[in-house]
């Protein structure tokens, strides 16, 4: 997964209102936009246009991370996130991600405190072990203790490892890059095979009519 910093953006705005405030979840693309740029709980600050947000919008769409659905009794479609069952998060997990999506890098007493009104944890040691499991399943990394730091920060991977991360990681991801190029040439591949067959098709048919 390698999503874009305004696909993160929005997939952790979606995930913050379905745990914090159900009953205005889904969200329309105007709410949306909104949870986008709001001022508290966000880091970086973001000024994000409707056009922008229906954009990366469809591209999660594409990437089935999204869902846009109509309520009967609304007017307008709302978006749901799908990352969740995607990845298959129970509820503290989901929270300790959310929290590193839409707030950027975090101690762990940082996530404790900051996803109070997500999940529950009572001690820093409970997130830790929640970290743990995001670390082995390559969706969090530990970053690397920076001169002046007393606290280790993590990250999550959603957009690849960090500028700042350590070296093992940036290689591990690196490497799984070749993957993804083979498969999306072989994606090409199969694509232009299907046109060309829906081309001689076309022709066959054109020869037959010919002697009907």
């Amino acid at each position: 997964m390698q999503l874009s910093e305004i696909e993160v953006r929005i997939l952790g705005c979606l995930m913050e209102k379905e745990a914090a405030t159900p009953d205005n979840y889904p969200l329309s693309l105007n709410a949306l936009t909104n949870a986008c740029n709001q001022l508290s709980n966000r880091e970086p600050v973001m000024s994000l246009g409707e056009d922008q947000v229906k954009w990366a919008v469809n591209s999660l769409r594409q990437q089935s991370l999204v869902r846009g659905i109509q309520p009967s009794d609304a007017r307008v479609m709302k978006f749901q996130h799908l990352l969740t069952e995607k990845l298959d998060l129970e509820p503290p997990a989901r929270a300790v991600l959310c929290v590193l999506m839409l707030r950027g890098q975090q101690t762990l007493n940082e996530i404790k405190t900051r996803t109070n009104r997500l999940a529950e944890f009572t001690s820093a040691a409970d997130v830790e072990a929640v970290i743990r499991e995001l670390i082995s399943g390559e969706l969090v990394v530990e970053m690397a203790r920076q001169p002046g730091q007393k606290e280790v920060r993590y990250a999550h991977l959603l957009s690849g490892a960090p500028a700042d991360a350590p070296a093992e990681t940036q290689v591990e991801i690196a490497a799984a890059e070749p993957r993804r190029d083979r498969i999306a040439e072989l994606e090409a591949s199969l694509d232009e095979v299907r046109r060309e067959l829906a081309a001689l098709r076309s022709q066959f048919e054109e020869f037959t009519r010919e002697f009907k």
